[in-house]
């Protein structure tokens, strides 16, 4: 195939200024558009930077391919830049973490075009840079002309068929990324060429833009000795394999360690495929041989799964309260303590409005926990999972007790949804499995007895254990809070600050607030520590998300992680500290013991300074209330500083000790 077919010597560039992934990205972007080749450079911008938020684009020996889908392509069309100097080691993620990105291609990948001639040939773009002499063909290019010419430079060394243990045993792989171009096609370019080394015969299908490509038939699937599922995408047709060992990675995992996936297929499966009628394809998971550790990585995964449904939710809510009380504030000058009055009901025009969108986005972080749980339990069980996840995180957001009738009862959080979201997947999964019935009464499993029979269990799990014991959790905190009302000014700061910052709203954090707010009222204690450690975390992991790379030279952050931070600092203004709650979920042994240390620390600065708040306004429109303002502030920036520099400086040294021991960076 004829490469330069795909490009023209106008997108090819040499000895390009850059000293930033971003910069590369917007400047060969910017000469597509000139070209004529998209139709929107922000849409098309955007698709790529999305792309890299979900995998390394990086590879290995200074080489990168970004790439993007979008309907802002007119067609399928690459770039190609070498840089004048490479970028630095984690300027750009790599799949090597010592990678310093000296040439990109950047593809850009139209939405609706499969199967043409542009696909296929930015397929076998694709697969023609895992080649080694190949690679350096581009790399020796000493002019923008040598470079396009070597793109059709195939000369290429063969490698010889290895002799290993292994030979003659059969894999069958399946490779399908995001977009379905690039990691798709090198993945499956970096197993057979693993496969040749081993002397195993590997056959990759590729599930991509151009559909099902070299897709395995009968035959080859029942000689197959194991089966490989390199996917960051659902398989199609999985159920193919059903009975078939099978090991399923990252599809950039091959990028780097095809051989080592190639002999775990063959040596040390995950499980086996199996089908049920309630899904379209689903797997065994051989818990007794892969232990806790398995365990562990799939509660792991579930964890992300619901946090990943959430952030949008959380997003949404914020946005509606941040509007409403801004404009009820700024533009209107009421009294942000009155936007909640049943008396703005009817009143008509911007007040009202106003009045009942804050209280939508009030509504809808009632359901923060629902969605999280339910997601969390259908990453495990699936469709069969999602009800009864959905009834526990009802119950972690204390909606039952608004139905029953309890007053002041207190919910179990963010705890809650975690454990009852679990237990909701692990006994739908159970139920879905183990429950037999004939082929008559097959539809009645999905639809009555699984979600039935696991809905009890969480109601039953969470009246006897659930509440019970965070009940008496959360009574006991407020005793020792109340209790320590005639103690030290700052004893009683430290623990009102680290109470209110445990759980970013959750139940420790109300109770906290009944206590503190009952002291202010009776003019006992200022508010001043709760208020501070309402703002400081969301601030604090937020500027952490912004300020990694210019602190330690590279992101700690993943790309959802960090969109949420924006978001997670704006909503710190606002005194909405729920936008921090992901990044507790996702690793609440580094965030909870930081928000901990940034509150303590900046409520007691602020307080031993002379801040002093009696009002419930820790958002920004209150800080003007505030008797001592500069005090006020040198204690948030002193937390916030705890926190923002602590997450960066642990999150650094963990990804480093992994790099250095040969780990997944999963941050």
């Amino acid at each position: 195939m004829n490469l330069k077919e795909m490009t023209t010597q106008s997108l090819v560039f040499y000895d390009i200024e850059a000293t930033s992934k971003e910069a590369v990205i917007s400047f060969l972007v910017d000469n597509l558009e000139k070209e004529g080749y998209i139709s929107d450079k922000a849409a098309f911008e955007k698709a790529v930077f999305e792309r890299e938020g979900h995998s390394a684009t990086g590879m290995e020996r200074g080489l990168a391919i970004p790439h993007g889908k979008s309907s802002a392509v007119k067609k399928g069309v690459f770039t190609v830049a070498k840089l004048k100097e490479p970028l630095a080691p984690h300027a750009w993620e790599s799949v090597d973490p010592t990678n310093q990105v000296s040439l990109v291609f950047l593809l850009a990948i139209p939405d609706e075009e499969a199967g043409t001639t542009h696909l296929k040939l930015l397929a076998e773009l694709s697969g023609r840079l895992m080649n080694a002499s190949y690679l350096d063909g581009l790399l020796a290019a000493t002019s923008k002309e040598a470079l396009f010419e070597a793109l059709d430079d195939v000369t290429v060394t063969q490698t010889v068929v290895g002799d290993s243990e292994y030979a003659g045993k059969s894999v069958l792989a399946i490779t399908a990324c995001a977009t379905g171009i690039a990691h798709t096609y090198m993945a499956a370019e970096a197993l057979e060429q693993a496969g040749k080394e081993l002397g195993i015969a590997v056959r990759v299908e590729k599930q991509g833009a151009n559909g099902m490509e070299d897709t395995h038939d009968a035959g080859a699937i029942a000689k197959a000795d194991g089966i490989l599922f390199a996917v960051d995408t659902k398989v199609k047709e999985k159920e193919r394999f059903v009975g078939k060992n099978y090991v399923e990675v990252k599809v950039a995992d091959p990028l780097r360690h095809a051989k080592e996936i190639l002999i775990r297929t063959l040596t040390d499966s995950d499980g086996q495929v199996t089908a049920s009628a309630e899904s379209e394809d689903t797997v065994t998971s051989k818990t007794q041989k892969t232990g806790w550790k398995k365990v562990g990585a799939d509660m792991t995964a579930a964890i992300m799964t619901g946090i990943s449904y959430m952030i949008p939710l959380i997003v949404a809510a914020g946005l509606m309260l941040g509007i409403a009380k801004l404009t009820w504030v700024y533009a209107l000058g009421l009294d942000i303590g009155m936007i909640g009055d049943p008396m703005y009901n009817s009143v008509g025009g911007l007040q009202e409005f106003l009045h009942y969108l804050d209280g939508f986005g009030s509504m809808l972080f009632k359901f923060i926990y629902p969605v999280f749980a339910m997601f969390v339990a259908y990453a495990i069980a699936d469709r069969v999972g999602l009800i009864a996840g959905f009834a526990g995180g009802l119950f972690a957001g204390g909606l039952h007790y608004t139905f029953w009738g309890i007053e002041g009862g207190i919910p179990s959080g963010f705890l809650g949804a975690l454990i009852l979201g679990l237990t909701a997947g692990y006994v739908a999964k159970f139920l879905n499995q183990r429950v037999k019935l004939s082929k008559n009464l097959a539809a009645m499993k999905p639809m009555l007895i699984v979600p039935g029979i696991s809905v009890l269990v969480i109601f039953v799990l969470n009246l006897y254990v659930i509440d019970p014991v965070f009940g008496h959790l959360n009574k006991w905190i407020a005793d020792t809070i109340a209790s320590m009302s005639t103690s030290g000014t700052l004893s009683l700061s430290a623990v009102i600050a680290a109470a209110t910052a445990f759980d970013l709203g959750g139940p420790v954090n109300k109770a906290a607030g009944a206590i503190a707010i009952g002291l202010s009222a009776d003019h006992i204690f200022p508010l001043t520590p709760r208020v501070l450690a309402i703002v400081i975390p969301p601030l604090g992991i937020g500027l952490a998300t912004i300020i990694d790379r210019f602190i330690v030279g590279r992101r700690v952050f993943s790309q959802d992680l960090r969109l949420l931070g924006n978001t997670s600092f704006l909503l710190g203004f606002l005194a909405i500290s729920e936008g921090a709650i992901p990044f507790m979920l996702r690793n609440p042994l580094i965030t909870i013991p930081l928000n901990l240390i940034g509150a303590i620390a900046g409520a007691c600065t602020g307080v031993a300074l002379g801040a002093v708040q009696w009002l419930p306004l820790p958002a920004i429109w209150g800080w003007p209330l505030v008797e001592n303002l500069p005090a006020y502030l040198v204690g948030m920036l002193v937390g916030v500083a705890i926190i923002a520099f602590g997450n960066i400086f642990i999150r650094y040294a963990l990804i480093k000790r992994k790099e250095r021991n040969g780990e997944k960076v999963d941050y």
